[in-house]
């Protein structure tokens, strides 16, 4: 199908009072799109900007002070049951009443581009590669990238059409009282000390080729446990709390707190916040400490960390150079290799990775304040020492 003529001159010099940012899912993707939201942001002051998104992750923005309402977007519940069609004609028709005059679809669906079309706005933006027939219900196109393009970069292409590229990529969270003292309490409640220093490892990711080994995790955890005055706590879904339960009970001596399952997405968010360390894949939790500004050690396997990484931070990556990496495959099945890109990779290697970014972290931040950019308030621990 031949894609159909659009409008290719720059928005620039226009200004819109209502617009919708469509980035509803993944978790990790919805963080890229921060930078977005905050160029908008400057760029019309007194708009009315909300953002179409996944129920799950609307815990991250409902208090984000650059945002005036989350339109949100259940998938599986719409069409769910006998309610299902009218739900989705609700929603819809919900779409159409805001009357949007500007739409960002940064998630190039079907779906999501024929939410653009429903909204009637007369300007809609999205990619010119978007998925599944997506482009034909876009006005303007962003432009194609490169295969290492980050997806931040890709997505903040935008700034080029609307004329805030000016606006430096910032990432802002902002994080309720609430869940912070929700997070305190709970490691309170665990034996840790608010001045601490704390550790959060993160083991889980959704392709079973990203994750590491357990025994390796607990071995790493053990490692730096002797030789840095830290504690450890392990994050992640319901579906890893086993998962984590078996490193915790894994680590000798070290007494990881297992906290998998037993928090929401902001107490989540506020824990790493709190932390001097973030260990983690290529996994939403690595873009949710990279944007609060936390020191990472990323264990990263078959993706391309210049494409999916930290943003700009290659040295919080740790990766094998292999020829077969990155491959993309998301099932061990599919590897022809033994998966060498995560067997290979030793815990004596993390651990030294873990003290080294601790160390260097503790040296580079003694005495200074928190880069701006961030709405987030630095962690209460006392500095890293070696034990």
């Amino acid at each position: 199908m031949a894609e159909p003529p659009r409008t290719a001159h720059n928005l620039s010099g226009r200004t819109f009072d209502r617009i919708l940012l469509i980035k509803p899912s993944s978790l990790g993707d919805v963080i890229h799109a921060l930078p977005v939201l905050h160029g908008l942001r400057e760029r019309f002051p007194r708009a009315t900007i909300d953002w179409l998104i996944a129920s799950s992750h609307a815990p991250l923005l409902e208090n984000h002070d650059e945002l005036d309402e989350l339109v949100l977007f259940d998938r599986h519940g719409l069409l769910a049951g006998r309610t299902g069609l009218a739900s989705l004609v609700s929603f819809l028709r919900d779409l159409r009443s805001r009357q949007y005059d500007l739409v960002v679809d940064l998630q190039g669906l079907f779906r999501t581009g024929f939410f653009a079309r429903v909204t009637g706005a007369p300007v809609r933006i999205g990619f010119r590669d978007a998925r599944e027939g997506a482009w034909m219900f876009y006005t303007h196109y962003l432009a194609r990238d490169g295969i290492d393009t980050h997806a931040v970069d890709r997505n903040y292409r935008v700034a080029e059409l609307l004329g805030f590229e000016d606006v430096p990529i910032t990432f802002r969270l902002s994080l309720p009282d609430t869940v912070r003292a929700e997070a305190g309490e709970l490691l309170r409640d665990r034996g840790v000390g608010d001045d601490e220093s704390l550790v959060v490892v993160a083991p889980g990711a959704r392709w079973e080729t990203k994750r590491w080994a357990p025994e390796r995790f607990a071995e790493a955890i053990d490692g730096y446990s002797a030789r840095l005055a830290v504690r450890t706590v392990l994050v992640g879904s319901p579906d890893e709390a086993v998962l984590c339960e078996s490193i915790r009970t894994a680590c000798r001596p070290a007494m990881p707190i297992n906290l998998a399952g037993e928090t929401t997405l902001g107490c989540v968010a506020a824990l790493i916040e709190r932390s001097d360390l973030v260990l983690c894949h290529d996994s939403a939790t690595m873009h949710l400490g990279a944007a609060l500004g936390r020191p990472l050690v990323c264990i990263v396997g078959p993706t391309n960390p210049h494409r999916t990484g930290p943003y700009r931070r290659p040295q919080d990556v740790l990766r094998l150079a292999l020829d077969c990496s990155p491959c993309y495959f998301r099932r061990l099945a599919q590897c022809d290799h033994g998966h060498r890109c995560m067997t290979d990779l030793e815990s004596a290697v993390v651990v030294d990775a873990v003290y080294a970014r601790l160390s260097s972290e503790a040296a580079r931040t003694s005495g200074v304040a928190r880069p701006t950019g961030f709405t987030t308030t630095p962690p209460t621990g006392s500095p890293i020492a070696p034990r």
